[in-house]
């Protein structure tokens, strides 16, 4: 019943910025965190941030200083502000809502994000 519908994601030049957003079609009980991954072909996916429900916010050696993730509770949306961008930042990202122990787990459907040099 809950779907997660990602925006945002496009192509863009190396130093540019992308915004992501991620909302969520109707309320998920007990949320721990929320993330953004992403994931390349033939690869594993990636945590890139998460923000756990009471605000504290964890970030990839690899983004750390560049993207910022935030929430919006009241609108169930979680947003992926990127920054500076690099051409290795690349990828199909996906958020991802999460309840305690994962009795509630959804994803989202994926948004390409393309960085040219």
């Amino acid at each position: 019943q809950v779907q997660l519908v990602e925006s945002g994601g496009g192509l863009v030049q190396a130093g540019g910025s992308l915004r992501l957003s991620c909302a969520a079609s109707g309320n998920i009980p007990s949320i721990k965190y929320m993330a953004w991954y992403r994931q390349d072909p033939g690869k594993e996916r990636e945590l890139v941030a998460r923000i756990m429900s009471g605000g504290s916010t964890n970030y990839a050696d690899s983004v750390r200083g560049r993207f910022t993730i935030s929430r919006d509770n009241a609108k169930n949306t979680v947003y992926l502000q990127m920054n500076s961008l690099k051409p290795e930042d690349t990828s199909v990202y996906y958020c991802r809502f999460s309840s305690i122990g994962y009795v509630n787990d959804f994803w989202g459907q994926g948004t390409q994000v393309t960085v040219s040099s």
